[in-house]
């Protein structure tokens, strides 16, 4: 499915975040105090994510997705200067124990079919002190505010990128992946149980994107 996303991919992320989205991929680099680091970008797409931890002073990026159009898109877009681009999947992770400074993530969690076995696996790349970044959709606040956000996540946006991308079935999974997702709290909570320490997170968008972060 993303594989045939990969034309219209970046245009429909800056239509449904409203252009926000390069916003809060530079906000989870930062929290990554990604300066000389080795970083694993975790299903990296198109390649914005890796681009922005080169921007940030990061002294290698290696971005890893399951999708091989989805890296010839990244590669196109910014080239191979600092960044490897490789294809591989998030629960078996190609690399030695303690092979990363940081291993980051943007919008990828709620797509991985087994999230604890993940975290478990990105705990395990990390080097001691390291950090864990995670950006993703989650589950706006039970305010009525929060209802909001959720009905026009559900019913407005989802619809319409995919009336404009000529592919619906691919949008409609969108909403439909927040269904069984960890909220904010037990994400948190996942991530204690994989290991890592001093774990955090920081809801953006007005709740309906929230930052992650955990040291190993």
């Amino acid at each position: 499915m993303f594989s045939r996303l990969v034309p219209h991919y970046d245009r429909m992320n800056r239509l449904m975040t409203g252009g926000r989205d390069g916003h809060w991929r530079r906000l989870a680099v930062e929290a990554s105090q990604p300066r000389a680091a080795a970083v694993l970008d975790l299903g990296a797409g198109t390649g914005d994510l890796s681009a922005e931890f080169r921007r940030q002073g990061a002294a290698r990026v290696t971005g890893l997705d399951v999708s091989a159009a989805m890296l010839a898109r990244a590669e196109q877009k910014f080239g191979s200067d600092g960044i490897d681009w490789l294809q591989g999947d998030a629960l078996q992770l190609p690399f030695a124990d303690a092979s990363f400074d940081v291993v980051a993530s943007a919008f990828v969690m709620r797509n991985l079919p087994d999230l604890a076995g993940s975290f478990v696996e990105m705990a395990r790349v990390l080097r001691a002190g390291g950090r864990l970044v995670g950006l993703d959709i989650t589950h706006p606040p039970e305010t009525a505010w929060g209802n909001v956000l959720r009905l026009g996540f559900e019913q407005g946006v989802t619809r319409v990128a995919g009336l404009l991308s000529g592919d619906r079935s691919a949008y409609r999974y969108l909403p439909n992946s927040l269904s069984g997702y960890p909220s904010a709290d037990e994400l948190s909570r996942m991530l204690e149980s994989a290991g890592l320490v001093e774990v955090s997170y920081r809801r953006l968008s007005l709740g309906a994107v929230a930052l992650h972060v955990g040291r190993r």
